[in-house]
């Protein structure tokens, strides 16, 4: 029997929520045309069915996620609830029920990716994350279909919209961290705790996900070396400047010969990198392949309908092969199981802020020391007079990061030097 109507089921009905069912409510018509069948949310889960919702569904609302997993008539889930939990384990319920489901949680998908896949591959349905990552951008689907006959060498961006919006105010209008966090907090765009974002673990889960599509080898977020933003002062944000960077806080996967290398951490990017010119809100994500070169990908990486566009361009695409009675699933792309190269062992540029003492003979010593551990210095400028000490700032040539963290030991050691302000890694032209 032909199908006329596909039903979902919405787990969720904050931000996302209700960008998914205002798109699926305004659309409905446009919807209709492209698959062929009406796309209806007929359930939808909530915490507090006596909360004033911002959009009209005419959909029955629940507390109880049976009433929509045990429903036979209910085709696709889509999760945006977010969290690990409940959220993974009903969406491997909902799985395991034969529904096809779709999310935008980075949350499970970068920690327990494996588990649903293996879920979804058992019992025939698709399993879409498109907007786990990115928000709007198209990135997840690029990857798996467009640019597959690519050997993918290196996936990088911008992918935490908060933290860019706090680094260009604070490169723009040369403010502090806490001035740009209090702006964000008020603004919405970061959390009353805003550790997820400003400690990198959000862009960690997101380059995760990219990372084991990128390499075919499962990457979850425990594979990766974090560090945020909370370090980055004003002063490193203009030294940057006027050495030719911009500091932003960069998700980095590449494939090294010491395997796969993946870490979210501040860097310092030539002004002429596209990635420099990515501000605000937006996110960008580069992509080397060996056939097709570079691309950039750009766009609003959160908010409520860019990421409901993505979503719901997810459950299109179930819907219209349920209505043609195909599949064109791509499930799980981890193939293969390769190693991860240890953060000791990754080799970048760096970006050294240092006071000393205001002596003679100092500056020879800083270099004797980095020099007794194979660490070769670019250029070394003296740029202000901090009381009595001197404020060094140092570019370094590339360098195994395990001798550079020997250098930085003796230093700490030395008389002459008071403190080491800053370390920031850097890409160079």
């Amino acid at each position: 029997m032909e199908k006329t109507v596909i039903n979902v089921g919405l787990l969720g009905m904050g931000t996302v929520g209700t960008g998914v069912a205002k798109l699926i409510t305004s659309n409905k018509n446009n919807y209709k045309q492209k698959i062929g069948a009406e796309l209806v949310i007929k359930t939808i889960l909530v915490r507090n069915p006596n909360k004033i919702r911002q959009v009209a569904v005419d959909a029955a609302i629940t507390t109880d996620i049976k009433q929509i997993v045990n429903d036979p008539s209910i085709d696709i889930v889509v999760e945006v609830m977010g969290g690990e939990n409940p959220a993974k384990d009903y969406m491997l319920a909902a799985l395991k029920a034969g529904k096809h489901v779709v999310t935008a949680n980075k949350d499970v998908m970068s920690k327990y990716g494996r588990e649903l896949f293996e879920a979804a591959e058992e019992n025939s349905v698709d399993l879409l994350f498109e907007a786990s990552v990115a928000g709007g951008i198209p990135i997840i689907r690029p990857l798996k279909q467009c640019l597959t006959a690519n050997n993918i060498t290196e996936v990088m961006g911008i992918i935490n919209g908060t933290t860019n919006f706090m680094l260009t105010k604070m490169t723009v209008e040369g403010l502090d961290y806490d001035s740009v966090l209090a702006e964000a907090q008020r603004l919405g765009y970061a959390e009353a705790d805003p550790t997820a974002d400003v400690g990198g673990l959000d862009a960690a889960r997101k380059i995760a996900i990219l990372a084991s599509i990128a390499f075919g080898s499962r990457v979850t977020f425990d594979n990766v070396h974090i560090e945020g933003i909370t370090g980055v002062t004003p002063e490193d944000i203009c030294y940057a400047g006027e050495l030719g960077y911009i500091i932003k806080l960069l998700a980095i996967a590449k494939d090294s010969e010491n395997g796969i290398d993946v870490r979210v951490h501040p860097t310092l990017i030539p002004v002429s990198h596209p990635l420099s010119s990515v501000n605000n809100e937006f996110n960008a994500i580069f992509v080397r392949g060996d056939a097709v070169g570079e691309t950039m990908f750009y766009g609003r990486g959160a908010g409520e309908l860019p990421t409901a566009s993505a979503v719901v361009a997810d459950v299109i695409d179930v819907a219209r092969d349920m209505k043609n009675n195909v599949s064109s699933r791509i499930l799980c792309t981890c193939f293969d199981s390769r190693p991860f190269c240890p953060i000791d062992q990754t080799q970048d540029s760096y970006y050294i802020r240092i006071l000393v003492d205001d002596q003679p003979g100092a500056l020879a010593a800083i270099a004797g020391a980095f020099g007794s551990q194979g660490v070769s210095l670019h250029s070394v400028i003296q740029k202000s007079q901090v009381g009595k000490f001197a404020e060094l700032v140092l570019i370094t040539y590339d360098v195994t990061y395990s001798y550079l963290k020997q250098a930085l030991d003796i230093l700490r050691g030395m008389s002459v030097v008071h403190k080491i302000n800053s370390v920031i890694r850097v890409i160079k032209e």
